[in-house]
């Protein structure tokens, strides 16, 4: 009886050692097989980024040495922003939104990009996200539709309504939320930015490339029109 037990036991043990065994070989196999998985993911980035044209490039396909009348035009459906002189279409980016895409922006902490016409009313060249182009949300419109909807009262709406005219821009403490505008990607640029989908990550803002933002800052400046559709 003993030596049934005994052998049961070392059956048991080896098994044991052999699922381990195994187990692990499956651990090192599953992780190996992820990170060859991102590697090809990022150097198919890399490439696609690699052989996209220069905004001077561009420029100059389209015969322009430079941009009098920048205007933006920002698609939430197909993940772009699209720079124009005037009614020509310069050069698209593709861009990233809030995590949020159910619905455009209606209230603070919705974590959605707003619908609108807006226009850049700051630039910070040392924001967190690299370059910060602020656009005036929330506009009147904005404010309009929150009032009618009872989101802000007839005094929060009245706030706006003298900083939209008086201030470059609108305050962000209000209940739509605020700070919402165009800026890079920051420390995260190179994995990002070499993702060949799009991942929407921003808390309402539109995120593009540091190298993107960099193009953008050399033709935009305060006033531009930016129209979120």
């Amino acid at each position: 009886m003993k030596s049934i037990f005994t052998r049961t036991k070392l059956y048991a043990e080896t098994l044991f050692r052999l699922l381990k065994s195994n187990t692990l070989q499956n651990v090192i196999f599953f992780s190996g097989g992820i990170l060859i998985f991102i590697i090809g993911i990022v150097t198919y980035g890399v490439i696609l980024n690699l052989r996209e044209v220069s905004l001077s490039e561009a420029m100059r396909l389209q015969g322009f040495e430079h941009l009098v009348t920048p205007n933006i035009i920002i698609d939430k459906k197909n993940y772009t922003l699209n720079l124009y002189e005037d009614t020509v279409l310069i050069k698209s980016y593709r861009a990233s939104f809030g995590r949020n895409t159910q619905s455009a922006k209606q209230k603070k902490g919705d974590n959605a990009t707003p619908t609108g016409e807006y226009k850049i009313c700051s630039i910070d060249t040392s924001a967190k996200y690299y370059k910060f182009f602020r656009v005036n949300y929330p506009n009147l419109d904005d404010a309009s539709d929150a009032l009618r909807k009872g989101i802000i009262s007839q005094m929060a709406y009245d706030k706006i309504k003298f900083e939209f005219y008086y201030e470059n821009c609108t305050s962000s403490d209000t209940p739509l939320g605020g700070d919402i505008g165009i800026h890079g990607l920051g420390e995260l640029d190179y994995f990002f930015k070499n993702l060949p989908f799009v991942y929407n990550w921003t808390d309402g803002s539109i995120a593009l490339s540091n190298e993107s933002i960099d193009e953008l800052y050399s033709v935009v400046r305060k006033g531009t029109n930016v129209i979120i559709k």
